[in-house]
């Protein structure tokens, strides 16, 4: 089963990647740690924290749903994360779902072209 079809994520939730390697042993209380510290967010905000380790093997996902936190994790057994660009001087990148899914399923994100599509939002 695809990553994409067990993750649930809200419409409204928000997602930052983590610009560092993350320590993977860290759990509840060591990233939303990272979220306060390096992210300078709220950790009980709703949002979703992503964080990658070192060698792009390993990814968790940090979200309060309102009655605690879940942590979602997942280990590669080939291959790595692709991380995209980014800015050096921030800490973290808001990114979409669509980006998101794209990095859990391994499709390369540099020649990624989204096409167009109407959105209420934008009209």
């Amino acid at each position: 089963m695809p990553s994409a079809m067990i993750l649930g994520i809200s419409g409204k939730a928000r997602l930052y990647l983590y610009a560092g390697a993350a320590d993977m042993r860290k759990g509840f209380d060591g990233l939303s740690g990272l979220v306060i510290n390096k992210l300078m967010q709220d950790p009980l905000s709703g949002d979703i924290f992503i964080f990658i380790n070192r060698t792009r093997t390993l990814i968790k996902l940090l979200v309060w749903d309102q009655t605690g936190f879940a942590i979602w994790h997942k280990r590669l057994e080939r291959g790595t994360f692709e991380m995209p660009d980014i800015d050096p001087a921030t800490n973290s990148v808001e990114i979409s779902r669509q980006k998101l899914m794209l990095i859990l399923e391994g499709i390369s994100l540099k020649n990624i072209r989204i096409r167009k599509r109407f959105s209420i939002e934008n009209s």
